[in-house]
């Protein structure tokens, strides 16, 4: 938990919750929602035996609920630990709310209620004016993930490794959002279709070198005959959680591992972990982006992890080695 600068806005936080800090309201209740449509969902994949491009049509209100779940308590979280800009944050995160989150999740929900596709699909005048209500509302999202980012940038936190994890979590969503924006590019197919003055059904792809809607993956179905721009979207989006979650957990294993006690270690290895997360995204969409499936990558895409992963333990082991140093030479008689 973030300690706050300040005891008598922690005391205001935390005196009508039990302790607990206040989480901002719009978004708990938007995450309970995400919870109720999950299970919701996933009880339609049971029961309805409708299928969109070979996946059933519930799968991708599953699939986004959970995402946008944990995007929204996530943030209900961060917001409610701040000290800063308060009102302001706490508005963002409603409008985040109201103008990114339902409006998405409701369009993708009815179009599986009508066994249509909901991204991609401009077969009828509702589908394309649907696809477009989405892009807005992606481009708001997108739009208020950076203003969150930016203001608890500057929020004062005796807990720096969490300071720093959470706005570093931010941007790296925020490029894993930005993904998004490369599937609604009109295929070479697409392109050659309108062209030639032609009204082709789907506009964008996910998939890169075979056609969406072909084998994939269980669950997630991203592709495994081609690359896939979901994968680094995927891996992007959730280092909003996954930082955080990090720091807190560097914290606990400060209790036990003296070499994790310092601030300033604990901070830094956050950092990497950040720039790790950001490579590793770029190296998926690199990967997608040359026709590769997630689990087929060529000798270039191997190589070019294993000197990411060299880099990023290069650079934990020197955190740990100047830890180690100076814990040495502040021990007595060191």
């Amino acid at each position: 938990m973030v300690t706050l600068t300040s005891a008598r806005i922690q005391r205001k936080d935390t005196d009508d919750n039990g302790g607990i800090p206040r989480l901002h309201g719009p978004l708990a209740w938007c995450a309970a929602a995400m919870a109720l449509l999950a299970v919701t969902a996933a009880g339609g994949l049971f029961l309805d035996g409708r299928t969109v491009l070979g996946e059933g049509v519930w799968l991708k209100p599953l699939k986004f609920a959970v995402s946008f779940g944990l995007y929204t308590i996530t943030l209900a979280w961060m917001i409610g630990r701040t000290d800063r800009w308060r009102r302001t944050l706490r508005r963002l995160g409603t409008v985040t709310v109201v103008l990114f989150i339902v409006p998405e999740i409701s369009i993708i929900t009815f179009q599986a209620v009508r066994g249509e596709r909901s991204h991609f699909n401009v077969s009828s005048t509702l589908n394309d004016v649907l696809v477009k209500a989405m892009g807005g509302a992606a481009y708001i999202g997108w739009t208020m993930t950076l203003l969150l980012g930016i203001f608890l940038l500057w929020q004062r936190k005796v807990d720096r490794p969490l300071a720093w994890a959470i706005p570093i979590g931010l941007f790296v969503s925020l490029a894993g959002m930005s993904i998004g924006y490369l599937m609604t590019t009109p295929t070479a197919a697409q392109q050659r279709a309108l062209d030639a003055g032609e009204h082709p059904a789907t506009l964008g792809a996910h998939s890169v070198g075979v056609l969406d809607g072909g084998a994939g993956l269980p669950l997630t179905d991203w592709a495994t005959g081609g690359g896939d721009l979901r994968v680094a979207h995927f891996v992007g989006l959730h280092a909003l959680q996954l930082l955080p979650l990090a720091a807190v957990g560097l914290g606990m294993l400060a209790e036990r591992l003296p070499l994790l006690r310092g601030e300033g270690t604990r901070t830094a290895l956050i950092v990497v972990g950040g720039a790790g997360h950001a490579g590793l995204t770029a190296l998926l969409l690199w990967q997608a982006e040359r026709g590769q499936p997630l689990f087929e990558p060529d000798r270039l895409t191997l190589t070019t992890c294993a000197w990411l992963v060299g880099a990023v333990v290069v650079a934990v082991a020197v955190v740990l080695a100047t830890a180690s140093r100076d814990r040495r030479r502040d021990s007595p008689g060191g």
